[in-house]
């Protein structure tokens, strides 16, 4: 138990390492032997957790879901029970405090490998399907709930998240412009709002 504790510690160390470094230099730039450098330890024991640097994209892949659930899938918006509480857990999908748990530089870096390695392609797909199943179990939560009447929960779902990731991109060109930012927010609220049918008392 021990030794299996210690070997995902040591993983997880990696795999952070491989962050940091991808963050500071590039993904495209960054190799085990810089990951080892980073840590002060040598090449071969990188490769003893992770022999390849795709294997490596793998485990930050599903390092950087874990953080992102850490932020949409929290406690407080857990129950959708109220309009203003769907409201505001898809505010928090189109907000950039996203850019607070994962670099918005390192994952385009990243996203651009799903065009380069038909593998990692599929190992990506997984990764927004999880994020796609949140947002629908939000959505079917508030329906439960009596909050929303919409049936195509599906395509809904596909819709909402399209925006959002359409959006993220773009919002990116308004990072210093927060006036310009919350206009463009208030958009494609708007139009999400459009989609969504609440139920009427």
């Amino acid at each position: 138990m021990g030794r299996k504790n210690l070997s995902e510690i040591r993983q997880k160390e990696i795999i952070i390492a491989f962050y940091t470094v991808a963050k500071k230099i590039g993904l495209e730039n960054t190799s085990i032997a810089k990951v080892a450098e980073e840590m002060g330890i040598s090449k071969g024991l990188v490769m003893h957790y992770f022999a390849t640097k795709e294997s490596l994209l793998v485990a930050l892949k599903d390092y950087i879901l874990e953080k992102y659930l850490s932020f949409i899938d929290s406690e407080k918006l857990k129950s959708i029970d109220s309009k203003e509480k769907l409201e505001e857990f898809i505010m928090l999908l189109f907000s950039r405090k996203w850019n607070d748990y994962v670099d918005d530089g390192l994952f385009y870096s990243f996203y651009a490998q799903v065009y380069r390695n038909k593998d990692f392609n599929k190992s990506f797909k997984s990764f927004l399907e999880t994020l796609h199943n949140v947002l629908k179990n939000r959505l079917l939560d508030a329906r439960n709930n009596g909050i929303i009447v919409n049936t195509n929960i599906d395509e809904l779902t596909e819709i909402i998240f399209a925006l959002i990731d359409g959006a993220y991109y773009y919002l990116g060109t308004f990072t210093d412009n927060k006036k310009e930012y919350e206009k463009q927010v208030t958009i494609y609220m708007n139009h999400v709002k459009q989609l969504i049918e609440y139920k009427t008392s």
